[in-house]
């Protein structure tokens, strides 16, 4: 496999990381620079060490994880999504707050939106000692697009608010409909 399909390999497993790392700026647009930016780094971790394992477990775990991974993720986005929206139509008197940028919402996120990335490591069976290499390659690209995203949730969370918030909240429940029934 080359660099060309890694990256779009990259690029395709990050999209839902992505995808939460928007919803949860826009829902909290005032987070410290650092507690943002920890979204990214474990966003790629994570994207980066779920093809590692998925190769390392091979079929094994792969059928368990195949089967269970729409409900993983449903539950996981549908419980955040959900928080988001109620926030959205109930804001705090301040209008800021980052509780749901804690580290311990993040790495469930995190695990969430990359369990595509461990059925993915399967495939790459025949890698052999490649897997590091594409492992690293998903993880920055998750890193590296993950980061654009933070501008981007944070600019639409400030011009928004709890609108943008309700949206998504919407969004991230989508996203775990749509990773329950496909």
């Amino acid at each position: 496999m080359g660099l060309v399909e890694i990256v779009l390999i990259g690029i395709a497993l990050s999209a839902d990381a992505m995808s939460v790392t928007i919803c949860n700026l826009v829902a909290n647009p005032y987070a410290s620079r650092s507690r943002a930016m920890l979204m990214p780094l474990f966003f790629g971790v994570f994207q980066g060490l779920m093809p590692a394992l998925g190769y390392f477990a091979g079929t094994f775990a792969a059928d368990f994880v195949d089967r269970y991974s729409g409900i993983i993720a449903l539950v996981i986005l549908g419980f955040v999504g959900g928080k988001m929206i109620w926030d959205g139509l109930h804001p705090d008197e301040d209008g800021e707050g980052s509780e749901g940028l804690g580290v311990p919402s993040i790495v469930v996120q995190a695990v969430a939106t990359s369990i595509d990335a461990f059925a993915v490591g399967v495939t790459f069976t025949g890698a052999g000692p490649s897997i590091f290499l594409y492992a690293g390659i998903i993880a920055l690209c998750t890193f590296a697009l993950c980061s654009c995203m933070v501008v981007v949730g944070r600019k639409l969370g400030e011009r928004f608010g709890s609108r943008a918030q309700i949206v998504g909240g919407v969004v991230l429940v989508a996203i775990g409909l749509r990773a329950f029934f496909l």
